[in-house]
């Protein structure tokens, strides 16, 4: 979800573990020539997840730590690529969490560009949570720096790893 820290945890994990951080929206960026809200704004949300699926689906298994849209997650195909690439992760916060931190941001989010951008934003959360509940791990990330975020992911991984490990 928009808020709660994709990139930033993500690119402080990758740093924490000596990974490459890969950012779809920034390839996304980089391969039509404008920012995620002009090719909102220009081709549409439909356009834009066609594109973006079209990113997750050019990516090889790696080990490096990727970051997609929030919602990536809305087209069942990507959900087959996210397998594919490794496993998945949710990084969950509260609405209060995810409004405080879009209110801090710089950053114009396209599906947040309405009068009461509160209400989307909670609508968004809402119709989202039970799709981003399939993640392989949860971690929650309310009241957390970027540095203890990264850190409950990294623990969180090593704990999916352990599991798994012992189920094989």
């Amino acid at each position: 979800m928009m808020g709660a820290g994709k990139s930033s945890i993500g690119r402080t994990l990758a740093e924490l573990t000596g990974r490459r951080f890969v950012d779809t929206d920034l390839i996304l960026q980089q391969r039509l020539g404008r920012p995620i809200s002009q090719i909102f704004q220009i081709y549409g949300e439909d356009a834009f997840r066609e594109h973006e699926s079209n990113v997750i689906r050019s990516l090889e298994p790696d080990e490096c730590v990727i970051s997609t849209g929030g919602g990536a997650i809305l087209r069942p195909e990507n959900w087959t690529e996210f397998k594919r690439l490794g496993f998945t992760i949710f990084l969950d916060a509260t609405l209060e969490t995810l409004i405080d931190r879009l209110t801090a941001s710089k950053k114009k989010r396209p599906l947040l560009q309405v009068d009461n951008w509160e209400d989307r934003a909670r609508l968004l959360l809402e119709s989202r949570t039970s799709i981003y509940s399939q993640a392989d791990i949860v971690v929650r990330v309310d009241d957390v720096d970027l540095q203890l975020g990264a850190k409950r992911v990294l623990d969180a991984i090593r704990q999916y790893e352990l599991n798994s490990d012992r189920s094989q």
